[in-house]
C-alpha cells in the first residue's frame, strides 16, 4: 500500500502578487465515495484536469489538503511559453529531429489550446496572448540563437531572429541577438486556477478538503485512504500534487529546485518594455520576466537545486530579490527596481526539459504529471489532455515521449 509521504511539503514562500478568484465551496469528506476520476490537487494542474474529465462527462472528485491554487500555483510567474527549456537544438540532439520537433508543435498547440478554453469558459483571469523575447545570455550568441531559429522554421515553428541592431532598436535591450516569437500568453495563475475549478464544480464535480494517505491500485479499479478515515474509489487517480510528489513515485529523470520571483510596484510611463513581451534568456539557469495587467513587472531566476528545504530557501529571499532587482536595472534602466512582493517556490525538473505524464510504473491506475520545469501551465493542459486520452483507452506515440518511465538520455549541454 504505497502512502504520500512527501520531504518538500512546503512548496512556496513569501507572497506573490496573484488575486484569487471565486473560490469554489469544499466540504469535508464525510462517507466513502465512488466515482469514475478521483484528482489529488486542486492546483492549476488539477483544476485543468479535472475541468476537462468532467467535460468529457466522466464523474469526477477532486481532493486537496490545500485550498484550490495555494500550493505551488500561488508561487507560478504564469508565462505561458511554448518553447521549452531545452531549445530544439538539444532535444535534437537527445531524441531526433522529428521527435523534438513534435514535441515543440505539441507544445505550441498546448497554448492555442488553453487559450481556446479560457475563451470558451469565460474565466476572468487576466488572461493576455503575448509574444516572447528569448535573449542571448552567457555563451549562448547571435550564433547560437540564428541556429536555433533555423531548425524552428524547419519544424514548421513561428517567429523571427532578431540581431542586435534591431533587438536594440525594437525593444532597447542590449543583447547580441534575440529570437521574437507570437503564440505564447500571460495569466493571473490563481484566477485560473479557481475559475477552472469552479467551471468543473458547475458541471458536477465535487471538491473535498481532506489529505490524501494511502493509495492501492489494481488493475481494475484504485483507491485513496484520508486523513479523515474515508475512502474514495475510483476508476482512475489522478495525482495532481504540484511539485510535492509521492515518494512511490520514482523517475530517475526527476530533481526538485528552487527559484525566486519578485513584483514590483505598478511602473511609471516608460518603465514597462514594448508590448509586454515575455522575456527569457538562453541560459541553463535563466533570468525571465513579464508584465501584469495592472503594470507591474515580475522577474524571477537565480534556479538553485540544493538549496530545497523551506527555512534555507526562505532565508536566501532577501539577497535573491536585490539580486533579482539589479538584473532588472540592468535589463530595463527606466524600471522602477523595487519590489512590492517577493516569494519563492520549489519546481520539479527532468533531465530532457520533458514533463512526466503517464501511467506510475507498477500502479495501472495511477495517473501522474509531474517535472514541468519552466513550462508549468503549458504542460498542465498537454498532461491534462494526455491524461483524459489514457482513461479513454486511446494512446499513441505522444504519450512514450512523456512516459514516466521513459529511459534516462544523454543530455548534451545548451
Amino acid at each position: 500500500m504505497p502512502d504520500s509521504h512527501d520531504t518538500h511539503a512546503d512548496l512556496r514562500g513569501g507572497r506573490a502578487p496573484w488575486q484569487p478568484g471565486d473560490r469554489p465551496d469544499r466540504r469535508p469528506l464525510e462517507a466513502d465515495r465512488r466515482c469514475d476520476v478521483l484528482v489529488v490537487g486542486a492546483g492549476i494542474t488539477g483544476a485543468l484536469a479535472a475541468e476537462h474529465l468532467t467535460a468529457l462527462g466522466h464523474d469526477v472528485c477532486i481532493v486537496d489538503r490545500e485550498k484550490p491554487g495555494l500550493g505551488s500555483t500561488a508561487a507560478s510567474t504564469a508565462m505561458l511559453l511554448w518553447e521549452i527549456d531545452k531549445p530544439l537544438l538539444t532535444l535534437s540532439a537527445i531524441y531526433g529531429f522529428d521527435r523534438a520537433a513534435a514535441i515543440y508543435r505539441q507544445s505550441l498547440a498546448a497554448v492555442v489550446g488553453l487559450a481556446e478554453l479560457v475563451l470558451s469558459t469565460e474565466i476572468a483571469c487576466a488572461f493576455r496572448p503575448r509574444q516572447s523575447l528569448y535573449l542571448a545570455a552567457g555563451q549562448n550568441g547571435a550564433r547560437h540563437l540564428l541556429a536555433e531559429h533555423e531548425l524552428r522554421e524547419r519544424a514548421g515553428l513561428p517567429g523571427v531572429f532578431l540581431d542586435y541592431r534591431t533587438l536594440r532598436a525594437e525593444y532597447g535591450f542590449d543583447r547580441e541577438a534575440a529570437l521574437l516569437s507570437p503564440g505564447v500568453a500571460d495569466t493571473d495563475p490563481l484566477c485560473l486556477a479557481h475559475g477552472l475549478v469552479a467551471h468543473a464544480v458547475a458541471h458536477g464535480a465535487a471538491v473535498f478538503a481532506d489529505d490524501v494517505t494511502a493509495y492501492e491500485s489494481s488493475r481494475r479499479r484504485a483507491m485513496a485512504m484520508t486523513a479523515s478515515g474515508h475512502t474514495i474509489e475510483a476508476d482512475w487517480i489522478v495525482l495532481a500534487t504540484g511539485y510535492a510528489m509521492p515518494d512511490f513515485v520514482k523517475s530517475d529523470l526527476h530533481g526538485i529546485s528552487s527559484s525566486w520571483a519578485l513584483a514590483t510596484p505598478p511602473q511609471p510611463p516608460g518603465g514597462l518594455w514594448r508590448d509586454g513581451v515575455l522575456i527569457w534568456e538562453a541560459a541553463t539557469d535563466y533570468l525571465y520576466a513579464r508584465t501584469t495587467a495592472d503594470g507591474r513587472i515580475v522577474i524571477g531566476g537565480e534556479d538553485d537545486d540544493r538549496i530545497v528545504e523551506p527555512e534555507p530557501r526562505d532565508a536566501c529571499t532577501p539577497a535573491k530579490a536585490e539580486t533579482l532587482l539589479a538584473k532588472l536595472k540592468h535589463l530595463q534602466p527606466a524600471a522602477t527596481a523595487t519590489a512590492d512582493y517577493r516569494w519563492s517556490g520549489a519546481f520539479g525538473t527532468t533531465r530532457d526539459g520533458l514533463p512526466l505524464i503517464g501511467v506510475v510504473p507498477g500502479h495501472p491506475r495511477l495517473l501522474a504529471a509531474y517535472g514541468y520545469g519552466g513550462n508549468g501551465i503549458t504542460f498542465s493542459y498537454l498532461a491534462s489532455r494526455l491524461l483524459a486520452a489514457t482513461v479513454a483507452g486511446q494512446r499513441d506515440a505522444r504519450h512514450e515521449a512523456y512516459a514516466l518511465d521513459r529511459p534516462v538520455p544523454e543530455v548534451p549541454e545548451d
